[in-house]
């Protein structure tokens, strides 16, 4: 039993130490690119954004219930202020406060 509580007490110390430890790459970096490669792919980025500007604008809805809806309510022009909103009121009564 004591075997079992010394391993269960390392293990709990053991794990924030472990968190703690940088982290070591071992591999070394892969070859760059010869320059032909680089090229190739030089070209390859111009060519796909060449083929990406050829693409045209989608300006026309896709909706393909957009002529089953009935069209939205139009709104009538705002009514007029009537003159009993637009002028001031008057106190009636005292001055006196």
């Amino acid at each position: 039993m004591k075997l079992f509580r010394l391993a269960a007490v390392l293990a709990v110390l053991a794990g924030p130490a472990y968190a703690q430890m940088p982290n070591l790459n071992l591999l070394q970096e892969g070859p760059g690119k010869t320059p032909e490669e680089k090229a190739a792919d030089a070209e390859r980025e111009k060519a796909y954004k060449e083929t990406l500007k050829k693409i045209p604008d989608s300006k026309a809805s896709n909706d393909p219930w957009g002529g089953m809806r009935s069209d939205p309510p139009k709104q009538s022009a705002a009514p007029k202020a009537s003159a009993a909103t637009s002028a001031p009121k008057k106190k009636s009564g005292t001055a006196a406060n």
